[in-house]
This record gives C-alpha cells, sequence and structure tokens, in this order.
C-alpha cells in the first residue's frame, strides 16, 4: 500500500495572511467545520469525514476517519503550507434482492485543508492507513518548536 504525499511548489489558491501561522490555527479548521455542520450551513449530503488532530512528542498527527475507502482512493496533498486530504468513498453495489429502509452511510468525494504551523518540517510528512483511519505524521523542526527557559532565584 502506497499513499501519496506529494508537493507542489504553486501557491496556495487560499489567500495567505500575513499573521504567523501557529499550531492553533489548524484548530480554527475544526471549529468552522464544526460551525458549518450545526449551523445548516453545508449541503445535506455533503460528506466531511471527522478528523483529530493531536500533537506527540514533536510530531503533529492528522487522524481522518475514512471507513470504507479504499487507500488508493486517498490523495493527500500539500501546496505551500495546505495539507489538503481528498478522495472518493465508493457507495455500494445495489442489489436486485434486496430493500433498503434506512441508509444513513454516505459516499461521494470529499477534501478537507488545514494550514501547517511554521514548525512543521514539511520535508519529512508521511502518511498511513490502517483499519479505515489514515494517519498524516508532520514532524516539527527542532529549532522552532517552543522549549522552556528555567528561572533562576537569586
Amino acid at each position: 500500500m502506497v499513499i501519496r504525499v506529494t508537493q507542489s511548489n504553486r501557491r496556495p489558491e487560499r489567500a495567505q495572511e500575513s499573521t504567523a501561522t501557529t499550531p492553533f490555527r489548524m484548530f480554527e479548521d475544526i471549529f468552522n467545520d464544526w460551525y458549518s455542520r450545526t449551523s445548516g450551513l453545508e449541503r445535506a449530503d455533503a460528506w466531511r469525514p471527522p478528523v483529530d488532530i493531536l500533537e506527540k512528542e514533536g510530531i503533529l498527527l492528522l487522524r481522518v476517519e475514512l471507513p470504507g475507502v479504499d487507500e488508493k482512493e486517498i490523495d493527500v496533498k500539500l501546496e505551500g503550507r495546505t495539507l489538503t486530504v481528498k478522495g472518493v468513498k465508493k457507495a455500494e453495489e445495489e442489489s436486485e434482492r434486496c430493500s433498503y429502509f434506512r441508509v444513513e452511510t454516505c459516499a461521494g468525494s470529499f477534501s478537507r485543508s488545514f494550514t501547517l504551523p511554521d514548525s512543521a518540517d514539511t520535508e519529512k510528512i508521511s502518511a498511513s492507513h490502517k483499519n479505515g483511519i489514515l494517519t498524516v505524521s508532520i514532524p516539527q523542526r527542532a529549532e522552532v518548536r517552543p522549549r522552556e527557559i528555567p528561572v533562576s532565584v537569586k
């Protein structure tokens, strides 16, 4: 299995803001997603897989829930500082011998984008897919990571 992580030198289509990007910027995307889902601004048939973002031992991890999505249908792309996960979840083939009473599963294409912090080491990003979870690992450069400075008592 190979998950494609591609990098483009093209500038992202989103307008770049002049403020510095921080790890908290990634969480803005989550809030905005929640707001659009709960406010009814999103199309009823749109599918946006849930994403967990966490930091572990200096590595940012994006965990995207993609049940039923074949890894060949997943594309992870980096343009500038914008990481985009795209893919397609194919609908099950309908059988003539069954009748659906209720369908709650989603199918179709999806796309999620995240602005990476300045501390991200974009050359070392990797992705893996296991048991319906796509994990994108984003190492942070050591020289940019915050560090604690001890305060001495005199």
